[in-house]
């Protein structure tokens, strides 16, 4: 692209930094100083200044690009190819083995058969990655210019998310959800946690951590139940969740910290960005498995030669070119979905022994054969027990449910307002359950009558309360049964069964990005020596990132395009709200319950009538001095002065 760059070219060449930009840097191994070698931005610097346009050292208008898998990480990958590679649109293929796109950001069926949502990912305010797209793809229902973050803004801006019922008991009652409930060691646990270096906590579980103390506290269940964690789960997963969203532990207990979308995710995100993709001109062919890659390795690196795929039955095999690139999504959360419904349980054909062997794992086992820096994928698809859970899809009419939901409910459900404002959790249900009412309709096109519930549950292996068997071997008859029995209304069970269409989905590797892992058991984005590879999606490492999220998708894409292209911008760390000294400070008073924390007394003291006075958390005065343990040290001390003195 030398025109481009033409009227620059004595400073580019006299440069070190171009064309050797680092395209993932990493804020926590960087000191921020400035130095006369320094000229980019800081590793998390986020901002407009990152907003710059990426400019190729060459042009691909001959290159294609193949994406295997249609997920929202490879149709961010397409859309980075375009915007900032320059590739023409119709040189890019997606490849998906399903007959719809989308990948685990699903969200279809009617009124009349039922709804299925078979999850949905957490949203935040901080996703820097996710609405670089987003700002610039129109909006689904506003009229342009306006795109999918306008109309997204526009509608929590002016309705704001909170839970008024987050956790219920004794069937039905709401309980006291507004202390997060830590003694002081399991205080300390989490910040000794925060001060860890990651590479400290290969294998290690959560349970191999922290005290059984902080594994049945309030805390806990909301953080597991937010974000589908388990005990046996990754610890070292669970440091990052609480580096990343350190800024919003304030609003963990009534979800006030969130953000929905008006629909399901499906229809909000996918649904868009796919319209603009397919009107620029790029290829999504469906029904297509790939197998394998033909991989070309020497001295000089991997290059991929091919694709194998299967058609119709037929193998067919997709030459790569030398200027080609291939973006795989490793891995799937939601393959070997398992299906129900009201009089019918999931067929569960799959166990550990016959686990990892559908066409997205195989794919990646693959790879991994050829070499070790594609990972190790049986770390994260051989124990199902500890990585699946089952979700309910409820299409209501309505019910004795549908008013027992509206005592929950922050607005009326019919109203488009929140309506539970997120999940509210079943504190003494065996099977740990878990149902939300987001805004209503979920879906568009939903009839007026209709309500969209979803339920989901944790505990796999444990038999319910009311109905003696566990979640996965239940109908949805049988789950709406024990969910009425839980919200004390069982003797109304006729008319709740009469009203609900229920789908079930089983997901066997739901949570198996949360699996115990070490360095190397995930690929990086582009892995060593691969010269047109890049790996996307739910089961890459990236250096701060957590999993689980649409964020972390984009973000391993985008990573994979500027790596790839070797473009003059880089992709900015995750947002800097964990080094902010006003959230530190909040979290460790929220984490006390709001109690002063240590020092807190002394520390108002000196910032009092100060600039820096409002960094302190809100809710605490002088009143609380005596709540802080170096407040009471300093009162010992002058009463042992005031002794001598005697």
């Amino acid at each position: 692209m030398k025109e481009i760059t033409s009227k620059f070219e004595k400073v580019l060449n006299a440069s070190s930094s171009y064309g050797n930009v680092n395209h993932e840097p990493d804020s926590s191994k960087e000191q921020q100083r400035n130095t006369p070698q320094k000229s980019m931005p800081f590793s998390d610097q986020i901002g407009n200044y990152q907003r710059n346009k990426g400019i190729p050292p060459k042009s691909y208008q001959n290159s294609k690009v193949y994406i295997i898998g249609s997920g929202i990480a490879g149709m961010s990958a397409a859309y980075y190819f375009i915007r900032d590679g320059h590739i023409p649109a119709e040189n890019i293929v997606f490849l998906e083995q399903l007959h719809i796109d989308g990948g685990s950001l699903d969200g279809s069926g009617n009124a009349t058969e039922g709804y299925v949502i078979r999850g949905g990912r957490e949203m935040d305010m901080t996703y820097e990655n996710l609405w670089d797209i987003f700002q610039d793809i129109p909006a689904l229902e506003m009229p342009e210019p306006y795109s999918v973050l306008d109309e997204y803004r526009l509608i929590n801006d002016n309705d704001s998310n909170f839970s008024k019922a987050r956790l219920i008991h004794n069937n039905g009652e709401i309980k006291d959800f507004s202390k997060f409930g830590l003694a002081k060691l399991d205080q300390l646990a989490i910040i000794k946690l925060l001060l860890k270096k990651k590479e400290d906590l290969d294998n290690i579980t959560i349970s191999d951590y922290f005290s059984e103390s902080f594994l049945s506290s309030n805390f806990w269940t909301f953080w597991r139940t937010m974000f589908a964690f388990e005990n046996w789960h990754s610890l070292l997963e669970l440091k990052l969740y609480m580096h990343r969203f350190l800024h919003a532990i304030d609003g963990l207990n009534d979800l006030s910290s969130l953000v929905f979308p008006k629909y399901n995710q499906y229809d909000t995100f996918v649904t868009p960005l796919r319209r603009v993709l397919q009107k620029k001109g790029v290829n999504i062919r469906l029904n297509v498995l790939v197998s394998d890659l033909h991989i070309h390795s020497n001295t000089e690196g991997k290059t991929v030669e091919s694709i194998i795929t299967e058609q119709d039955g037929k193998e067919v095999i997709i030459p790569v070119g030398k200027e080609d690139f291939v973006i795989v999504t490793t891995g799937s959360m939601t393959e070997d979905t398992f299906y129900g419904d009201n009089k019918t349980a999931p067929i569960i054909e799959i166990d550990n022994s016959t686990s990892g062997q559908s066409a997205g794992w195989k794919l990646w086992k693959n790879l991994a054969a050829k070499s070790e820096v594609f990972g190790k994928p049986e770390k994260f698809c051989s124990n199902i027990e500890k990585s699946s859970w089952e979700s309910a899809t409820l299409t209501c009419k309505p019910s004795a449910l549908i008013d027992k939901l509206k005592e929950y409910s922050v607005n009326d459900p019919y109203s488009g307002k929140t309506v539970t404002g997120g999940i509210i959790t079943i504190t003494d249900s065996n099977w740990l359950m878990s149902f939300t009412c987001n805004r209503q309709p979920h879906f568009p096109g939903q009839p007026d009558d209709v309500l969209v519930l979803w339920v989901y549950a944790l505990f796999m292996d444990k038999q319910g309360n009311y109905i003696k068997k566990t979640m996965p071997a239940c109908t949805g008859d049988e789950i709406l049964s024990e969910l009425c029995f839980h919200l004390g209304i069982v003797d109304q069970l006729d008319d709740v069964i009469k009203n609900t269409i229920v789908r079930t989905s089983f997901m066997p590797y739901i949570t198996s990005m949360f699996m115990p892992r070490a360095k190397g058991d995930r690929p990086r984005v582009v892995p060593n020596g691969c010269k047109n590879l890049g790996l996307v999606g739910q089961f890459i490492e990236t250096n701060n990132d957590v999993v689980f999220t649409m964020e972390s998708s984009v973000r391993t894409a985008r990573i994979a395009v500027y790596e790839l292209l070797n473009l003059n911008k880089q992709v900015p760390d995750i947002n800097p709200l964990q080094y902010d000294i006003r959230h530190l400070l909040k979290a460790a008073k929220t984490l006390n319950d709001d109690k002063p924390f240590v020092g807190e007394g002394l520390l108002r003291r000196v910032l009092k009538g100060s600039y820096f006075e409002h960094i302190l958390p809100i809710g605490s005065n002088e009143n609380d001095d005596h709540e802080s343990f170096v407040q009471e040290q300093i009162t010992k001390f002058k009463d042992w002065i005031k002794g001598i003195k005697g």
